[in-house]
């Protein structure tokens, strides 16, 4: 039983991810030909195509791909509610959703701050993937180094947004 739950959380959390991530490189108006960018784009598109044509898009925000990560996100309590015989509590399931969905965009968040910080150590040159994660994580560092600049050349703002991160995933609980 207890694998079987690992199994379903992992594979509701990895597409719950893809999808978080194509709502995030189109609000953060990433580079669509980059190779990651491809990549969430085609996995996401049997689902997010025939949703958007019932669910429009508003200014950077594409709801038809909100919409599939919230029911994502609620279908993983259901199908672990079903395979472990819990209880649903039907009213509770669209706010248990909406946490998930934020928590796990804080934990991609996370991951996505720490893998750039890593590679900048050691990226040389224009790189692909260093270019989406700029994209992606300077809307978040930006501001925090406009109220703690670089000391002698230390940027303290991916310190910070970690640290920042990790209470708000301790705040909501998830």
């Amino acid at each position: 039983m207890e694998l079987m739950r690992f199994l379903v959380t992992i594979l509701f959390e990895l597409f719950l991810m893809v999808v978080i991530l194509r709502v995030w490189l189109q609000a953060a108006r990433a580079d669509f030909y980059n190779p990651m960018s491809q990549f969430v784009v085609k996995v996401t598109n049997p689902l997010v195509l025939p949703l958007r044509k019932l669910i429009p898009t508003v200014g950077v925000w594409d709801l038809a791909t909100i919409v599939l990560a919230l029911v994502v996100s609620i279908g993983k309590f259901v199908a672990l509610s079903a395979i472990l015989g819990y209880p649903m509590i039907w009213s509770d399931l669209l706010l248990v959703g909406v946490l998930s969905a934020i928590s796990q965009f804080l934990q991609l968040l996370f991951w996505i701050v720490i893998i750039r910080a890593l590679l900048s150590w050691f990226a040389q040159g224009y790189n692909p993937m260093m270019a989406i994660l700029v994209q992606l994580t300077e809307p978040f560092l930006a501001p925090i180094r406009r109220i703690i600049p670089p000391i002698g050349g230390l940027d303290l703002s991916v310190l910070v947004l970690v640290i920042a991160i990790q209470a708000l995933r301790i705040l909501i609980g998830m």
